[in-house]
Formats: structure tokens, C-alpha cells, sequence
């Protein structure tokens, strides 16, 4: 007995006790098959070359070789990298402004505003997808307006114009994600003492300054989540692909969430499936630790 009392004595103030982990093990055991797993499984089929039904042979790194020679593999991770500056670059930046705008100036029907920009996030995909292919098709409401202002040469069909099809999938995923970046900074703006503000005022600083030096490094952890957020979304973006371009026109608009689909299923290249998809893994965990990392910075 006075053994087992020095032992607690020994254990300093707020030190996790051994038995603190059984109330995680439920947690960590459907995380190990629900995740890891099926991750697992899917990093042993990349080095396979299966159709998904008959016997499989070794293809050693083959696959993932082909993700940095085969054109068919590389633009897509091309188009992935495009769609960042719409899914998370732009969102992020109009967030700001609208955000830094909302907090200086008195708005009337404030909460109407925020419900009608937050209101794509709580739409499915699919649905945003339907009602933007038909607002972007040939005879859309797009060129309609366009026609209706005497703007005839911009019209065309948006979703089947190779140069076009994917800034036009783009500009929907930034009407998606911008209502969510001005949530998360609308938020953090209010916890910035108004004393920041009205010091900044009193040694001259306009609106301009007062956004970089005061609101800007204030939502640097906003800035985090938010771009955090926004990259996983618009490098795993399928569902908007597969229901507005189903990757075309040609391979115009691909992704690798879209071809890890298109070659599993369609193709019956299940290996080079499971190793685009474990190569997006990878590109997501690096582009949002460095994020976390550059913009967050490191906490001491």
C-alpha cells in the first residue's frame, strides 16, 4: 500500500494514466477499420496490376511512375492544382474583404447576408452541380443574359469549351467555399478587442492599414482552418465533376478524385486507380501541413 501511494506520488499534476486510453480504444479501433484498413488495402493494390477480376501480378512502382510520365495521369493533378486558386485561394481572399467590410460598416439584415452565403455549404453537390449545368449550358441562363446585353460574342457552351470548362467548375466551387471562409472570419473578427482597433485609429491608420495590422494577424488561425478546408475540398472535388463535365471536354476538366473513379470502374485499372489515390493522399496531408505550418505558425 505505501508502495502503490509513492507511485501516484511520483506521477506529476495532469500525466494521462494508462487507463485513460480504454475510453479512445472504441474511437481508435472504427478510425483503424473504417481508415487505415481500407488505406492499407489500397497502398498493397498500387503496386498490382489487376482489372478487378482475374489473377493479379506484382507491377512494383510502376504505377506510381506513370503519375509523373503518362500525360493522362499528370494533367489531372494539373487541373487539381488549378482549381486551388477558385476552391481556396479566391474564397479565402473575398472572405477577407467581405469579412473586414461587414466588421467596419453597420449592415441592416446582417444574419439575411450571412444565411444566403453560407447558404451553398448546406446544399448537396449534386444539387449544386444540376442547377449550375443548367445555368452554364448553351442555352443557359449565362448566355441568355449575355445575349439580352448585347454580349452575343461571349456566349458559348461553357461546360463543353476545353478552355473554358474548367475556370467555369471552378467559379462554382468559388461560390461554394466563399460563404465558409466569411462564417469562419465573421467569427473571428468579433473576438479582436475594439481597444486594437481604436488605437490603430488614433495613430492614423486607414482602412487599409488597419486591415493589415490589425484584422489580417488576428485570423491567422481562421486563415489556417480556412485554408486547411478549402484545399482537402477542392483537391478531392468528384461529385461536381462527374455530375457537370464527367471530366471532359476530352480530359479538360479530370481530377484525380474523378480518375480514381474513371480507372477502377470504367477502365478496369484498379492498381493505377489505388495509386492516384494514395498520391492524393499524400499531395493533401503535405499541402495541409504546410499550410498549417506557414500560416499558423508554430505554437510555443
Amino acid at each position: 500500500m505505501k508502495s502503490l501511494t509513492a507511485g501516484y506520488g511520483r506521477r506529476a499534476p495532469g500525466e494521462p494514466r494508462a487507463v485513460g486510453y480504454l475510453y479512445v480504444l472504441p474511437a481508435l479501433v472504427i478510425y483503424a477499420l473504417f481508415l487505415l484498413v481500407p488505406f492499407g488495402q489500397s497502398v498493397w493494390l498500387s503496386f498490382l496490376h489487376w482489372d478487378g477480376l482475374t489473377r493479379a501480378t506484382s507491377a512494383g512502382f510502376s504505377n506510381y511512375s506513370d503519375i509523373f510520365t503518362d500525360p493522362s495521369l499528370r494533367a489531372p493533378f494539373g487541373h487539381a492544382l488549378v482549381l486551388l486558386i477558385f476552391y481556396s485561394l479566391l474564397p479565402v481572399c473575398i472572405g477577407l474583404l467581405l469579412a473586414a467590410a461587414m466588421s467596419r460598416i453597420r449592415i441592416r439584415g446582417m444574419t439575411f447576408f450571412r444565411t444566403v452565403l453560407f447558404l451553398p455549404q448546406v446544399l448537396a453537390m449534386v444539387v449544386v452541380g444540376v442547377a449550375w449545368q443548367s445555368i452554364l449550358a448553351p442555352d443557359g441562363l449565362l448566355n441568355d443574359v449575355l445575349r439580352a446585353v448585347g454580349l452575343d460574342s461571349l456566349a458559348r457552351p461553357w461546360l463543353g469549351d476545353y478552355d473554358w470548362a474548367l475556370p467555369a467548375v471552378g467559379i462554382v466551387g468559388t461560390w461554394v467555399m466563399t460563404g465558409l471562409c466569411l462564417v469562419l472570419f465573421l467569427a473571428g473578427a468579433q473576438r479582436i478587442p475594439k481597444e486594437l482597433y481604436e488605437a490603430a485609429r488614433l495613430d492614423g491608420a486607414g482602412a487599409f492599414r488597419e486591415f493589415f495590422a490589425v484584422t489580417l494577424p488576428a485570423l491567422r488561425a481562421e486563415i489556417a482552418v480556412a485554408l486547411t478546408l478549402t484545399i482537402v475540398a477542392g483537391l478531392r472535388n468528384f461529385d461536381l465533376i462527374y455530375v457537370m463535365t464527367s471530366g471532359g471536354p476530352g480530359e479538360a476538366t479530370s481530377v484525380p478524385a474523378y480518375e480514381v473513379y474513371h480507372r477502377a470502374f470504367e477502365l478496369n485499372q484498379v492498381g493505377s486507380a489505388a495509386a492516384v489515390g494514395v498520391a492524393l493522399t499524400v499531395l493533401i496531408f503535405t499541402l495541409t501541413v504546410t499550410v498549417s505550418r506557414l500560416v499558423e505558425g508554430r505554437r510555443s
